[in-house]
């Protein structure tokens, strides 16, 4: 015999952080125009990948910025559980756009390297200076927004991309400035492009666990079957557990607990069980199975 019961928690979408990521959508967005142009009259590779990069931020942001109001509407009958998992889906692909940009700037980079062109080291300082001042002013925007949101942990490894970006740009100038040295240009955006490489890898994973149901990181089945079985003693058993996530911030449980007997009001083991889940694990949504005897699923 079972007793299945589920409720619903709304998890709304944080307006800060939407707030947050169009304004650093705005400065991305204004800074990419005056840093093509000022690539181009400079030559410099270094900041044309910065533009390019800037180019994906903005759609990245823009893409963030979409989530955060797809994810904000109401559950209907067609999706039960709302549009939470949109957020997610825009860190994936905001994860697979910084790959792209690595393979764009390593090419480049190559290209550059085999033929070095001519930089105008001023034009390229100047134009990277105000870069990084812009850069700086939106990661601080997204900084004080809710880090554990894999959107904005998507649109704040841009933001630090093209702070890296305008950097080495800057160094390049320098370098250029005092010595004549070229090959500093795109042998510096290499570099941008494998710290880019380990941050798009990490988001894509992080993204793809939650995408592919995956068990929250942060959460141990076996002590949560430990816990529970220690919060009602009528409890022997635990299994049937499956446990994943909308959103980092939205993890989701269900099981099956076996009891010696059916007690008189079944509903009160299930409320302890899901107080446990709540007070332990901060879970808000689970669906609690009682059974007693054989497994109905076995």
């Amino acid at each position: 015999m079972s007793y299945s019961h589920d409720s619903h928690h709304g998890h709304g979408v944080d307006s800060g952080s939407r707030t947050r990521v169009q304004i650093a959508l705005v400065l991305t967005a204004t800074f990419m125009v005056v840093e093509v142009i000022g690539g181009v009259l400079s030559g410099s590779l270094a900041l044309l990948a910065d533009a390019g990069h800037m180019l994906t931020d903005t759609m990245a942001l823009a893409l963030a910025a979409f989530a955060f109001r797809v994810s904000s509407r109401p559950a209907d009958s067609r999706r039960s559980f709302g549009y939470h998992r949109f957020q997610i889906i825009a860190a994936f692909v905001n994860g697979l756009s910084l790959l792209l940009i690595v393979v764009w700037i390593l090419f480049e980079a190559v290209q550059r390297m085999l033929n070095p062109p001519d930089v105008i080291a001023s034009t390229m300082l100047l134009v990277a200076s105000a870069g990084l001042v812009v850069n700086i002013i939106a990661f601080f925007v997204l900084h004080g927004a809710d880090q554990d949101n894999l959107n904005i942990r998507g649109a704040v490894v841009h933001v630090i991309g093209d702070l890296l970006g305008s950097v080495a740009a800057i160094i390049a100038a320098l370098v250029i400035i005092q010595t004549g040295w070229m090959p500093i240009d795109p042998l510096l955006s290499v570099l941008v492009a494998a710290l880019l490489l380990r941050s798009g890898w990490h988001l894509i994973k992080r993204s793809a666990h939650i995408l592919l149901e995956g068990v929250p990181d942060w959460l141990d089945l076996d002590e949560l079957r430990k816990k529970i079985i220690a919060a009602v003693p009528a409890i022997t058993d635990v299994h049937h557990i499956h446990a994943w996530g909308l959103t980092p911030q939205y993890p989701i449980l269900t099981m099956h607990i076996v009891l010696d007997e059916l007690p008189e009001d079944p509903t009160a083991v299930v409320r302890t069980v899901k107080q446990t889940l709540r007070d332990e694990f901060s879970i808000g949504h689970s669906t609690v199975e009682l059974e007693v005897g054989e497994c109905a699923d076995d």
